[in-house]
């Protein structure tokens, strides 16, 4: 008798797990997703799809290469959930970063990875070429980083124009990367510019706080000492993980906002 109980639990437990195996997740991300999910999710009206991209480039002693994808994914996620017909594409994460001989930018720094800029704009133009060709009709472009925010404008309108005849819609989300927002909080905290910085420093760092913080390196923090020596510009030290939320939400609220004005949502 215990061992037909025994077996009996082993039997509804494997079946349990492969109902729950089988069953397509919560998630926004089309690289989680199997193609015929995706397919039934766009004959459902997920229409819309976010191409996320971000940058492999240093990010000071105390902060991973991979910063700004952590903040583009956390993002793209919260904004497709609210549209709520919405996708994800995978981030990209390679794009100019500067010169590579003799290195200039973020690429005097080990690990950062730069693409030429019309390399960039093709990956772009043929990212959303792909996504069209699938059904998705809305195509959202949306960048941390500052060298993107040009080339993603530039091909918005380059293909926009071009399929302006097929209900096609292409944009650039630049909001997104319209931090002084947040500096405006920071200010109104104590902070002062100094602190705040251009890179890895106060405004930065609590960002990646609110987001990952797994991937800051706290007993690596210091002030920044330059972005010639150290690539820091700011102070990290002082960054805390409440500061970040706020900012996230203000970043998210702005982009969020353009987004609905483009789109004629509500």
């Amino acid at each position: 008798m215990y061992k037909i109980l025994c077996l009996s639990s082993v039997i509804f437990s494997a079946a349990a797990s492969s109902f729950i195996l089988a069953q397509t997740p919560d998630t926004v991300f089309l690289e989680e997703l199997t193609w015929t999910e995706v397919e039934s999710a766009i004959a459902s009206g997920s229409t819309t799809i976010i191409v996320p991209t971000a940058g492999t480039e240093q990010n000071g002693p105390h902060m991973v290469l991979g910063k700004h994808k952590y903040r583009i994914n956390a993002g793209s996620e919260r904004i497709a959930r609210s549209l709520g017909n919405a996708l994800v594409a995978p981030a990209i994460t390679y794009v100019p970063e500067g010169d590579i001989d003799p290195p200039s930018g973020h690429m005097r720094f080990a690990g950062t990875i730069s693409i030429p800029q019309e390399v960039f704009e093709l990956v772009l133009e043929h990212t959303a070429r792909s996504l069209k060709q699938h059904g998705f009709t809305d195509i959202l472009l949306i960048g941390d980083s500052g060298p993107n925010q040009g080339p993603q404008e530039s091909v918005a309108e380059k293909l926009s124009r071009e399929w302006s005849q097929e209900g096609i819609d292409v944009f650039h989300i630049g909001d997104w990367y319209k931090i002084g927002v947040f500096d405006e909080y920071l200010i109104s905290q104590g902070a002062n510019y100094e602190q705040i910085g251009s890179h890895a420093g106060l405004r930065d760092t609590s960002l990646l706080l609110a987001i990952a913080p797994e991937h800051v390196r706290t007993n690596k923090m210091s002030p920044g000492q330059g972005p010639d020596v150290d690539g820091v510009s700011g102070d990290p030290t002082i960054a805390t993980a409440e500061y970040g939320q706020i900012g996230f939400d203000l970043i998210f609220n702005a982009a969020l906002n353009q987004i609905k004005e483009l789109m004629d949502l509500e």
